[in-house]
């Protein structure tokens, strides 16, 4: 999980496949999350930034076949079996999925299309996961003041582990809520970029900045940081 790995120093590929979308500036209200006890289960609520992660951690537990509902967001062609229905418009492909499918196959399509968004809904006895069924908004530098819900992704799960990975660092309790403030300082391009394609250019340059934490867990209020190049 990108934030995750974030505030452990882990930079990795997946940080970096996450960060693409972002350009210099400061970014609100991003990786929102919200999680709330209810009797034996939990409610989670997350912004579209959680939908892969999510999807993927599902079908990882799914034995056997799936119901799955939804769309497959990509700039890319892909051949998708468990999709007929294509729509296309500017350059963005989404393929409809409703079906039922073994989760392995799911789990394949996601390894072979890292970027692509996989905006998918499915029930298993202790994971039911709704994710909205389009592509999310453009990464734009914030000019509202408006308060963002997390509504994009919503999960119910008695899974404790599922809970505890999502609030990694967050002690046990009732409500919790946290957004993160992205702050993009600075674009590293690759030593060569002159001599390279645009595309390649982008594909390899790196974000530089701090991305800010603020937990609300039961009223009370945590901020933490940590800076990133990736």
């Amino acid at each position: 999980m990108t934030i995750k790995k974030i505030f452990s120093g882990i930079l990795d590929e997946e940080v970096h496949s996450d960060f693409l979308k972002f350009g210099k500036g400061e970014f609100k209200d991003k990786y929102l999350i919200d999680g709330k006890k209810q009797a034996d289960k939990w409610v989670i609520k997350t912004g579209p930034e959680f939908a892969n992660y999510l999807v993927r951690l599902g079908l990882e537990k799914a034995k056997g076949k799936v119901k799955i509902t939804g769309v497959i967001v990509s700039t890319l062609k892909m051949e998708i079996s468990i999709s007929k229905d294509l729509k296309q418009f500017m350059g963005i492909k989404q393929y409809k999925v409703d079906t039922e499918v073994e989760a392995s196959t799911v789990l394949d399509l996601m390894k072979q299309f890292p970027r692509a968004f996989f905006a998918l809904s499915f029930i298993l006895p202790d994971f039911e996961l709704k994710i909205k069924p389009k592509a999310p908004k453009s990464a734009k530098p914030s000019t509202s003041d408006k308060e963002p819900k997390a509504e994009f992704c919503s999960l119910k799960t008695t899974d404790e582990k599922v809970v505890k990975e999502l609030f990694f660092d967050v002690s046990f309790v009732k409500e919790v809520a946290i957004k993160h403030l992205l702050k993009i300082d600075q674009i590293v391009y690759p030593k060569d970029f002159a001599k390279m394609k645009p595309e390649d250019v982008r594909e390899q340059s790196k974000r530089k900045g701090v991305i800010v934490r603020q937990i609300t867990a039961d009223g009370k209020v945590e901020v933490k940081e940590a800076k990133f190049e990736a």
